[in-house]
């Protein structure tokens, strides 16, 4: 792990060197910068409170490389916040559960199929809609996970910390109806945990740079 560590500095350091105007989706926000690092008593602390164990992957990463900063799409989320249920209107009343298993272990998904036509029977369509809503909605579809990452467009990145996946990457799509499943991102095929999830973030966006300039100097 310490030399995936070594090589992710020097990836993100290329990266960084390589893309000084941002032009990869999301740096313009975080701009390759690293928060401090957590300290192994806050990290111990943390893990207390919630009765959780975080993953070693995740650990290291955020005690020897930083808390949060550069990261896929809009960055790594810092440790303050990766308990909120919503990256995007953060409550402090709507938090995750990591302290319980995380409920999935294949892609998951609902679909609304109303019994009456909105049409014929408003208030009916309306009723099952809100009934379907609770359940596909259910906070507790994402008990035992943490959220590392903001996607955008209501998409959260996921950490699972308790249960069966433990130390996998899941994505959380509901808001555009895509469900919950094993992160695809980056032309991800198979589960993945985080060190590779973030390694691999950083050679497409390298490979992405170095065709731009190849592009650039042909023309």
């Amino acid at each position: 792990m310490i030399q995936q560590l070594d090589k992710i500095r020097n990836k993100l350091e290329q990266l960084r060197q390589l893309d000084p105007f941002f032009e990869i989706f999301g740096a313009s926000k975080h701009q390759y910068k690293i928060n401090p690092k957590v300290s192994a008593k806050k990290l111990k602390q943390f893990e207390a409170d919630h009765k959780i164990n975080l993953p070693a992957e995740y650990a290291a990463f955020i005690t020897q490389i930083g808390d949060g900063g550069a990261g896929p799409f809009y960055g790594l989320e810092p440790l303050k916040n990766v308990l909120y249920y919503d990256l995007d209107a953060r409550e402090k009343d709507n938090l995750l559960n990591p302290s319980k298993p995380f409920l999935h272990t294949e892609a998951w998904n609902m679909t609304f199929n109303p019994t009456v036509d909105i049409e014929e029977d408003e208030q009916e369509y309306d009723k099952e809609y809100d009934n379907f809503s609770e359940l596909y909605f259910n906070k507790e579809h994402l008990n035992g996970v943490i959220a590392i990452c903001n996607y955008g467009c209501g998409v959260s990145i996921n950490l699972v910390v308790n249960g069966q996946e433990y130390g996998n990457i899941w994505s959380d799509d509901r808001g555009s109806s895509g469900g919950i499943y094993p992160t695809t991102e980056h032309g991800i095929t198979d589960k993945i945990t985080f060190l590779y999830w973030y390694e691999l973030w950083l050679d497409q966006s390298i490979a992405e740079m170095k065709s731009k300039y190849a592009i650039i100097s042909k023309s």
